[in-house]
């Protein structure tokens, strides 16, 4: 498994274009993508900053894993995202180390990302996604 960089930095919001006000409006970032993501229930928007990127993520049920996030602890950050170059192989990689995972295989992301989430127990309270953005099934 390579980590090729921080990919980008999820946060949860209640309103995209109210929270795309302080990024674009103050400092001068922009929204590049807005995508609904049904299978997870979210509209995100991807601001790049850097090398990396900012995501806004957006419920759009209230069941969603967003809105549970937001209900339970606020807006604010809710997943740090690393770049792999092999998603699939780094989710074997880590559960034979025995790392807690919460997707045993990848699952269709935004921008056509393959992702996959490691379990915050077994990351120190982080919710940690894996992507590949140039995945092919």
């Amino acid at each position: 498994m390579t980590v090729l960089k921080v990919d980008h930095i999820g946060i949860a919001v209640k309103d995209i274009d109210e929270a795309a006000k302080f990024w674009e409006d103050v400092l001068g970032l922009q929204i590049v993508a807005r995508e609904e993501v049904a299978s997870q229930k979210v509209i995100t928007a991807f601001i790049p900053c850097g090398d990396s990127e900012i995501e806004l993520l957006q419920a759009t049920a209230e069941d969603s894993p967003i809105a549970k996030y937001i209900e339970n602890k606020g807006e604010g950050i809710q997943h740090i995202a690393l770049k792999v170059d092999n998603v699939e192989a780094a989710l074997a990689a880590l559960k034979e180390q025995g790392v807690r995972l919460i997707d045993e295989q990848p699952r269709p992301g935004a921008g056509g990302a393959a992702i996959a989430f490691l379990h915050p127990k077994a990351t120190g309270g982080v919710l940690l996604e894996l992507c590949q953005r140039d995945y092919q099934d």
